[in-house]
């Protein structure tokens, strides 16, 4: 009998050492806390290496931190790094292919993002023409971030600069004309 509840004493401890042991592995928060320093590459690896961790809620703050990292020692190479940033997160499911080429050239390329859509500009484009021209302004800022201020690349951004005024001046003749040509 006293061997019964010895025995059965010992399964009970073991049972509880073994609950708690469990419990004492519940998961830890992860911590996401964008990068910091001067070194891109680094912080580009710390941010996949987040990413890959559970912070992919928080994507948009560590481009934005990679983008000022990126800011301190800029050059035409940035291009190349984002690029393949984008590519990766395409790659581990956390963007779509659109997604990631419209983060692209919302800062690395000429043409605006904005103004990619079909429209039909009397119906369409001129009744947003405050609205598209505020998007593309916004856009124009963050062109100058990433082709000037990340990469380096002024005739790029003088480019997109120009593409800008071009597109504003077109629009807004295009308009004055669709709205004397309705009845």
């Amino acid at each position: 009998m006293k061997r019964k509840m010895l025995a059965g004493l010992a399964c009970s401890t073991i049972f509880i050492a073994l609950l708690t042991a469990c419990n004492s592995n519940t998961p830890r928060e992860v911590t996401c806390s964008p990068p910091s320093g001067h070194n891109l590459d680094q912080a580009i690896s710390a941010v996949k290496s987040d990413l890959k961790r559970g912070c992919q809620g928080h994507f948009d703050s560590y481009l934005w931190q990679l983008l000022e990292i990126a800011r301190g020692d800029p050059g035409k190479s940035n291009k190349a790094k984002f690029s393949e940033f984008l590519l990766w997160a395409n790659s581990e499911g956390l963007l779509s292919k659109r997604q990631a080429r419209e983060i692209y050239n919302r800062y690395f390329g000429i043409k605006f993002v904005s103004m990619l859509g079909e429209y039909s500009v009397c119906s369409e484009a001129c009744p947003r023409q405050p609205e598209l021209l505020s998007e593309m302004k916004t856009e124009l800022a963050d062109k100058e971030t990433g082709l000037l201020k990340v990469s380096g690349d002024r005739p790029a951004y003088r480019r997109a600069h120009q593409l800008y005024s071009e597109t504003e001046l077109v629009l807004e003749a295009t308009c004055t004309a669709c709205g004397s040509s309705q009845p």
